[in-house]
């Protein structure tokens, strides 16, 4: 009887060991199974941002469905700001091409980026509104945000990030019946703000001119202060600007270039602070083509600059060195008359009418940026990208795959600035 209950007892401690030991080898298994943190999840936050901020946007926009919590970061504005910010410090801009040939409009991408291994590759963006909004110009771009108008029906504005593919529509302003419009879009880095200038110059439908070209005589400038929830009205504006968006952002402000009037034939340089929203005249450069026509304004360098076109192709490009002083104007460069390999086969009757007559009113050339090299990145007829080395006196036609046949050239930077974070 005893030695029975010892061998029973003896039973039952061996199934107890038996069921801890399986226990513990389970408790093994799930910490073998439990992932283990990356090198890089180990390392402090602040280390982690300044990594990724060194790399170029099309990394991080993959970087951000790795897991929740690295998408987390790409939502991060310490990381949007240090990446937005190491962007404008000494590197190349990415460039957004607008195409809005043969029928729907479409945003290509194409970042010049010595370090991206797909530099020569134009990549094809998703654009979130394109059911409501087939037709659209690009008003502008600042820190990564694309304004984009309806260019049918002159009613609906989104501000677009083409990376993080975050968009909204703006409130509706108030709308007249026959009207034209001129954008501007921009931020302040003091006010931390973005703006759109909508300036509507309009007239009552019952009045009649005899003009060749139609005249508003009255205008009303609204201003959309992003995160607000609607416009405001500055009243009218005595400037009279040529129909395009603003060409150049420079010092948190806006600049036009004027029409000449009938009693002040000369044109002029306005510009628009988006802080105190006053408009002011820059002092242009004495070279006497800005009274023409034939000039468009742009930013080299971070400063405002204007490519005034003389006789026989040749294009000079004036820099305002010091802002807001006449004196600072330099010729930077004088470029000589060029002419791309792919339109010398005179191929313009097929041009688009609709790029035609928002291109650079007709001219063979327009200016966009300095690169890295030094060399003076140009866009000639929409549809071919030249860099033209100063030092040299030597062009270069830039062979792109992917690119579209007519497209405007847009100087952007991408940035992971999330809409939501800016109201």
């Amino acid at each position: 009887m005893c030695s029975l209950d010892l061998s029973t007892m003896d039973l039952d401690g061996d199934k107890r060991a038996k069921r801890r030991k399986t226990q513990t080898e389970d408790d093994d298994d799930d910490d073998h199974h439990q992932p283990q943190p990356t090198a890089m999840e180990t390392l402090p936050n602040e280390i982690i941002v300044d990594i990724l901020s060194r790399l170029p946007i099309t990394s991080l926009v993959q970087f951000k469905f790795v897991c929740k919590r690295w998408r987390a970061l790409t939502q991060d504005p310490v990381l949007a700001d240090m990446h937005l910010s190491r962007k404008a410090d000494g590197n190349d801009p990415c460039l957004i091409l607008h195409c809005d040939f043969p029928i729907r409009n479409q945003i290509y991408f194409l970042d010049l980026s010595a370090h991206n291994q797909d530099k020569d590759k134009v990549k094809r963006l998703y654009v979130p509104f394109q059911a409501t909004m087939p037709e659209f110009d690009v008003v502008g771009s600042c820190n990564g945000l694309l304004c984009l108008s309806d260019s049918l029906y002159n009613d609906a504005l989104y501000i677009h990030n083409p990376f993080t593919v975050d968009c909204i529509e703006l409130p509706k302003s108030r709308q007249y019946s026959d009207h034209e419009l001129v954008f501007g879009f921009g931020f302040h880095p003091k006010t931390k703000e973005y703006k759109v200038v909508k300036i509507v110059y309009y007239r009552n439908t019952s009045s009649y001119s005899r003009a060749r070209r139609t005249v508003y005589p009255q205008s009303d400038v609204q201003i959309y202060t992003l995160g607000s929830s609607s416009w405001r009205s500055l009243g009218k504006v005595s400037y009279q600007f040529v129909r395009r968006p603003s060409e150049a952002l420079v010092n948190g402000r806006l600049h036009w270039v004027s029409r000449p009037r009938r009693y002040h034939p000369a044109r002029r340089l306005i510009s628009f602070d988006l802080a105190d929203e006053q408009f002011r005249e820059v002092p242009k450069p004495d070279c006497g083509g800005l009274n023409r026509c034939n000039f468009h304004l742009s930013v080299l360098g971070g400063c405002l600059a204007a490519a005034v076109y003389g006789n026989y192709g040749k294009l000079e490009i004036w820099v305002m060195k010091c802002y807001n002083v006449k004196e600072s104007w330099v010729k930077q460069f004088t470029i000589g008359a060029y002419m791309p390999k792919c339109l010398k086969l005179n191929l313009d009757r097929h041009r688009p009418l609709k790029i035609w007559k928002s291109g650079s009113n007709g001219k063979v050339v327009r200016v966009l940026c300095l690169l890295n090299s030094g060399e003076v990145l140009l866009e000639y007829k929409n549809r071919v990208l030249v860099s033209y080395d100063p030092k040299k006196g030597k062009f270069r036609d830039l062979v792109f795959q992917g690119l579209p046949n007519w497209f405007q050239t847009v100087v952007h930077t991408g940035s992971l600035n999330w809409l939501n974070t800016l109201h």
